[in-house]
């Protein structure tokens, strides 16, 4: 008796369904084959090839998530080269923090798609759809990449089948020798970009993976193009002067002088001739010199904590600013200058406008673009991220063998509220290496005075004011719960919902709810 092949016969009947069917059966040999190779060219040749054909796209890479240095680097590149990014920027990096897919129609009107890699490549993207790579424990350690689809956009099908392939990749890269294949790939050089920014003022000189901190790299990288000025506000020590020289060095005045002036110590009778210059003569003994502003000619400026200077001064700058020229003292005739200003100061002008101590019209003159900075107590996730950053650095600084801090210590760094930001903790580790001697960093080695001896509850900042309502005493207790857990899980917003019994989405939603950083 003969018996017929009904496999084709069991298919559904709508071609739609059937090509979903074909698309798992193609899927998952992919992944049959991929579980069978033990180098990276083989594995690359797969993807790049029947992976590509399988989802109808021109190009399909993969991307793994460098976590201390806040990185992406090219895995399995169509280009065959090493490239690594900040993995704080564009649509890869947006799935790489957030841990969800992006399907995007048409990439270059997308906010976040990040244009350096075409520029470096070559390349013209025009959709993309991008899923992360997840470790068993939930963790993303990479993203896989489709870009432009033969015709029309990706689809959801095209999505599941990229998830399919990523989850098996993922399984391959922490479990086989291609794993550590790819460790010593990682160490090599990377051959993009082929220009870094100058002076090493890239956007991975600002450390930490907070939305907070995110946002102010991904408006660096929006605004890169352009020379607007541009206000930056926030407390002593949170980094403004890095963010300047980062919008400086990302810009086409990159190779252009950045002239920086704490406006803090200028005496008011010296302002004018510090700023704009003086012509020989003036007074007995006097020669010709410019002024800051012309030094800064074709660059930028860079005018650290402008709220401190009199309304007299502000007056003057707000001139230069209108016209674009300056007036040496004893001068004859004004000196048009082209100048980029970006402007600092750790003091709310607004509220410094009501009381009548800065100008309404030189601060919307100076904050077409403004930024806020945020202070540690508002990110305790970076903390260990900036901590672990600056003991390596000054390591090797000063000529030290590595170290490392015990997880206790970390923990409590993270729940201190660090007054004085950045610039204390880099300090407070300085004195750490010059004092302590084993490799490892104790919670008891750290000169912090916060007392943390206490059993855990409500700091000093959220515990509720008495007289409170219950719903507000609720709201004090899950925020405090909340940040506990992110602090534990080292930022992790899954093992942190997972801690508070809460699904992920769950603890999104309560950080919305509650206005913290999602």
């Amino acid at each position: 008796m003969k018996v017929e092949d009904s496999s084709d016969a069991q298919l559904p009947e709508n071609s739609a369904a059937k090509q979903h069917v074909e698309n798992l059966r193609a899927v998952l040999n992919i992944c049959r084959r991929m579980a069978t190779m033990t180098d990276l060219t083989s594995l690359q040749a797969l993807i790049t090839r029947e992976a590509r054909e399988l989802l109808q796209a021109d190009r399909v890479s993969v991307f793994l998530f460098d976590r201390e240095n806040c990185e992406l680097w090219s895995a399995i590149f169509q280009e065959g080269k090493t490239m690594r990014f900040d993995a704080r920027l564009g649509i890869a990096g947006a799935v790489a923090m957030s841990g969800q897919p992006i399907n995007v129609v048409n990439a270059y009107e997308h906010p976040l798609f990040y244009k350096e890699v075409d520029a470096a490549t070559g390349y013209r993207t025009q959709t993309l759809l991008a899923v992360p790579l997840h470790s068993l424990d939930g963790a993303v350690i990479g993203v896989g990449e489709a870009i432009n689809k033969a015709s029309g956009a990706f689809t959801d099908d095209d999505g599941e089948v990229l998830a399919t392939v990523a989850a098996h990749l993922a399984d391959l890269f922490e479990n086989s020798p291609i794993g550590a294949e790819l460790k010593v790939r990682a160490s090599k050089r990377a051959d993009y970009p082929a220009e870094p920014p100058l002076n090493g003022f890239s956007t991975q000189n600002i450390v930490g993976m907070s939305d907070r901190t995110q946002s102010i790299i991904r408006l660096i990288d929006q605004i890169r193009p352009t020379s607007v000025d541009v206000l930056i506000q926030g407390e002593s020590g949170t980094g403004k002067e890095l963010i300047a020289k980062a919008l400086h060095y990302n810009s086409p005045r990159a190779h252009q002088p950045f002239i920086a002036v704490n406006c803090a110590a200028l005496p008011d009778n010296l302002v004018e001739a510090e700023l704009f210059g003086i012509e020989k003569g003036v007074a007995t003994g006097v020669d010709r010199r410019i002024g800051m502003f012309e030094a800064a000619h074709g660059g930028t400026i860079f005018l650290d904590e402008i709220g401190d200077l009199s309304l007299a001064a502000q007056a003057k700058i707000l001139r230069v600013l209108q016209e674009r020229a300056v007036d040496r003292i004893g001068g004859r005739a004004s000196v048009s200058i082209d100048v980029r200003v970006i402007a600092a100061t750790n003091r709310n002008l607004e509220t410094s406008m009501r009381e009548k101590q800065f100008r309404a019209d030189l601060y919307f003159r100076l904050s077409v673009v403004r930024i806020q900075t945020p202070s540690l107590r508002e990110i305790p996730e970076d903390i260990p991220v900036l901590a672990n950053h600056f003991l390596q650095k000054h390591c090797v600084a000063m000529s030290l063998e590595p170290k490392q801090f015990a997880e206790a210590a970390l923990q409590r760094m993270a729940a201190y509220d660090w007054p004085g930001n950045t610039r204390q903790l880099e300090n407070e580790i300085k004195r750490m290496l010059a004092s302590v001697r084993g490799k490892t960093i104790t919670a008891d080695q750290l000169g912090i005075q916060q007392d943390f001896s206490a059993a855990p509850g409500p700091t000093a900042a959220t515990r509720p004011e008495a007289g409170k309502s219950l719903y507000a005493a609720v709201e004090v207790l899950e925020r405090q719960m909340i940040q506990d857990a992110l602090i534990a899980s080292g930022g992790n917003k899954l093992k942190a919902a997972q801690a508070l019994g809460l699904s992920r989405q769950g603890l999104f939603k309560k950080l919305k709810k509650l206005g913290m950083t999602a």
